[in-house]
């Protein structure tokens, strides 16, 4: 890829600079704190990717909490394919992301790692116009500062696709003190009651991390999530690293924001963190 320029910068959230570190501060509230010491394991987290005027204070809950941990030394971002390029699991190719705060490396070496786990070839192509990954990389940069991230954006999947990639990819990140996210919003231009009563139901497998029920309800229940297949892979990899403890951090629908409700889109942060 060489240099990739933002494509969201300026509509998911400010191209400016100085804008975009207040959207930021506002986002991860009053008290956070930049970590001080390395993280010591892996972690991991479900976290939205709308605009940050809708979705940011989701997101924000979930990098308090992630950013509490420790620093880490890099992230795998599961973002969604929204466009339907490339396989049902692509990596990004090794080179550099910008944003208004800067660069992003996405590292040789590891990102090569990551597809040989996944088993694909890596390719740009549907990342050019894909916000899902990029919208969480202010985050990782007001917190965290250079932080080496390999992109990956993932369609739907099976649950033995996803089980078996979620697997490899566990065993990959195994003791290392990396992040993974899956970036995905929740339902999607519903009525708010409703959308909570699904969402409610998408959740409630996912934090006894149960890639089955999980999918089992999506389908039951026609949940309109656009990251399914980065969820499930997601899952699956928590297992094998034994992040087994998950918390639901906050959820909020866009109603709460723009205060129309009869279609909103739902977001959720979910921590996954190894149990006590």
């Amino acid at each position: 890829m060489g240099r990739r320029r933002s494509c969201a910068a300026g509509t998911f959230y400010p191209a400016d600079p100085n804008r975009l570190t207040d959207e930021l501060e506002r986002a991860l509230g009053p008290g956070y704190r930049r970590p001080a010491s390395p993280l010591s394991g892996p972690a991991a987290a479900i976290l939205p990717h709308a605009g940050y005027i809708y979705s940011g204070a989701v997101a924000g809950a979930g990098y308090r909490a992630l950013a509490a941990l420790g620093r880490p030394a890099a992230a795998v971002i599961l973002g969604t394919n929204h466009t339907g390029l490339g396989g049902p699991i692509a990596v990004a190719e090794p080179g550099t992301w910008l944003t208004p705060l800067g660069e992003v490396p996405v590292p040789n070496e590891l990102s090569r790692e990551v597809a040989r786990a996944l088993g694909v070839v890596q390719s740009d192509l549907p990342f050019a116009r894909e916000h899902s990954v990029e919208v969480q990389l202010p985050f990782l940069q007001h917190l965290f500062g250079t932080l080496p991230v390999v992109p990956v954006v993932v369609q739907s999947l099976s649950p033995a696709a996803a089980e078996r990639a979620g697997r490899a990819l566990g065993n990959l990140l195994s003791g290392q003190p990396v992040l993974l996210v899956a970036s995905t919003d929740f339902t999607h231009y519903e009525p708010d009651p409703v959308a909570r009563e699904k969402d409610r139901k998408a959740l409630e497998p996912i934090l006894r991390l149960d890639l089955e029920g999980f999918l089992q309800a999506v389908a039951r229940y026609r949940i309109s999530i656009c990251g399914v297949g980065a969820i499930a892979l997601l899952l699956a990899a928590a297992r094998a690293l034994g992040l087994t403890e998950a918390e639901l951090l906050s959820y909020r629908t866009s109603g709460e924001v723009a205060e129309r409700f009869n279609e909103v889109v739902g977001y959720a942060a979910v921590l996954f963190r190894k149990g006590g």
